[in-house]
């Protein structure tokens, strides 16, 4: 079955260069159409128009790749690779990867509308940190000897699943992708991913890449298609042993269900956030404002642990609303591929109109806007960076996740009840405090119901560092050592050396 492929001239002020790719469904290291041989459109969110058609992938080809996967991981992957040579295949992928940003960093741009500027500089080197970081763990994955008596020998294996199954955003396309290739490959599990049918190109050029590097044909399969086909399908299908996605709430919730209905299969979430960032009286003001505007603008608000609730002190509240306002007026809306350009559109029609919905909602229940609330231009996703303010608790803008350049500002007087306010919310996935004395700082993020606690500063990550949510913010974590407990089953042996009965 032919595949289709996607031809782009890249003529921008940041990047100038022509692609050429397949972009069908990627199954066994080969590219082919969907079993009903359809398409869907991806779009660019800056001008609303066609860019590229994509194979529609079904639950038939997720058969398909399911089984390929297990074959590979019975004869050429999983146990039978030593993980000295996992982590040889993964740094070579970063090579590419480092080889090839400009190109990967102008298809992030291009499809999710972020800067060029943003991809290459934070997406892209976060994302070869990434693989890069996990190569280096492949060799490492290992159980413990455990002491029991001197006639028997007790000790444990962390043996891969098998094949698993894995799900990724829109929000930063290529970083999601290398969380979830990176230790799922490193401790020696097969892979069926589907990327989000919004932001695919990124996606479907790495696994050219994954063939340049040498890994086997079955060992990752990318499935392109809507979430209620493959990802419903990847979600309940029998002979995947694992799920891991990165989302929405509501949808985790779906995945979990489906996950429980099947097989009971292994299940990591990383879902929303409504993230409160808390801005204390003896904050350093200038270093505050630029961090809370990193922290709900970046991405274009697009980010499940943007710090949209920001909580401000009395004693600076008016002082630091009013640099606030000036640090959002001077946020650039432009061109993607301009090299000033620091806010791009949002990712689709559908988040638009979200959105905006939240925009009017805040209005029509009273909350003031103090800055923005209109979409930005007359063609594309564009909104303006907007401010809240003399907001109320139970408003939907204050308690539900926009995903977008939205955030509200609420002032408190003590800490008891702004820890209160920072925790009424069924998330947790990350927190902020901005203090100048640390004692003090190290006490707040003990107390935050969160599972990333920052200290005078918002979004910063790491892949050698954990990141995941309390409460409905998900399950499991990803990043550092402890995402690769995600991908393990943990055996153990029992020789016996000597006991008779």
């Amino acid at each position: 079955m032919s595949s289709t492929t996607f031809s782009y001239e890249f003529s921008y002020e940041a990047f100038r260069g022509n692609v050429n790719f397949p972009t069908g469904i990627f199954i066994n290291g080969q590219f082919s159409a969907g079993f009903n041989r359809t398409t869907i459109d991806v779009v660019n969110p800056s001008t609303g128009k066609v860019i590229a058609s994509i194979a529609e992938g079904t639950a038939k080809d997720v058969d398909r790749a399911v089984e390929t996967a297990h074959r590979a991981f019975e004869t050429s992957w999983g146990l039978k690779v030593p993980g000295a040579e996992r982590g040889k295949l993964l740094s070579r992928l970063a090579d590419l990867m480092e080889k090839h940003s400009d190109e990967l960093a102008a298809l992030e741009a291009l499809d999710n509308g972020k800067t060029f500027t943003w991809a290459k500089d934070g997406d892209l080197k976060a994302s070869i940190g990434t693989i890069r970081y996990y190569a280096g763990w492949a060799d490492k994955i290992h159980g413990q000897v455990i002491e029991t008596h001197e006639d028997k020998l007790a000790y444990t294996r962390h043996e891969p699943f098998g094949v698993v199954g894995q799900i990724i955003p829109w929000n930063f396309p290529l970083l999601m992708m290398a969380w979830k290739l990176g230790p799922a490959l490193a401790t020696g599990n097969c892979i069926v991913l589907k990327p989000s049918e919004f932001t695919p190109l990124t996606a479907l050029r790495m696994c050219s890449l994954i063939n340049e590097a040498g890994f086997p044909p079955g060992v990752v399969n990318v499935v392109t298609g809507y979430g209620n086909t493959v990802g419903q399908a990847i979600s309940e299908h029998m002979n995947i042993d694992k799920v891991a996605f990165t989302g929405s709430t509501l949808v985790g919730r779906k995945i979990m269900e489906a996950a429980a209905k099947s097989n009971l299969k292994n299940v990591t979430l990383e879902l929303g956030g409504k993230s409160p960032n808390i801005i204390l009286n003896d904050a350093d003001l200038d270093q505050a404002v630029n961090w809370a505007s990193h922290g709900i603008f970046w991405n274009h608000g697009q980010c499940c642990c943007a710090g949209s609730r920001i909580f401000v002190q009395s004693g600076i509240y008016d002082e630091f609303l009013r640099r606030f306002t000036a640090k959002s007026q001077s946020i650039k809306l432009g061109d993607p591929f301009a090299t000033d350009s620091q806010q791009g559109p949002q990712v689709s029609q559908i988040q638009f109109d979200r959105i905006m919905g939240y925009i009017n909602s805040g209005k029509q229940d009273g909350a003031r806007v103090h800055l923005g609330g209109e979409r930005h231009g007359t063609e594309g996703y564009w909104i303006q960076p907007t401010i809240f303010t003399d907001t109320r608790p139970d408003m939907r803008i204050v308690k539900e996740e926009i995903f977008g350049p939205v955030g509200v500002v609420i002032k408190f007087e003590d800490e008891e009840d702004v820890l209160r306010q920072a925790n009424d919310t069924m998330y947790g996935l990350a927190a902020a405090v901005f203090t100048q004395d640390i004692t003090r700082g190290i006490r707040f993020a003990h107390r935050l119901h969160a599972g990333t606690a920052w200290i005078n500063c918002v979004n910063s990550l790491h892949p050698n560092v954990p990141f995941g949510g309390y409460k409905q913010s998900g399950i499991g974590r990803e990043c550092g050592e402890y995402a690769l407990n995600n991908y393990t089953n943990v055996k153990a042996v029992h020789v016996n050396l000597g006991q008779r009965i």
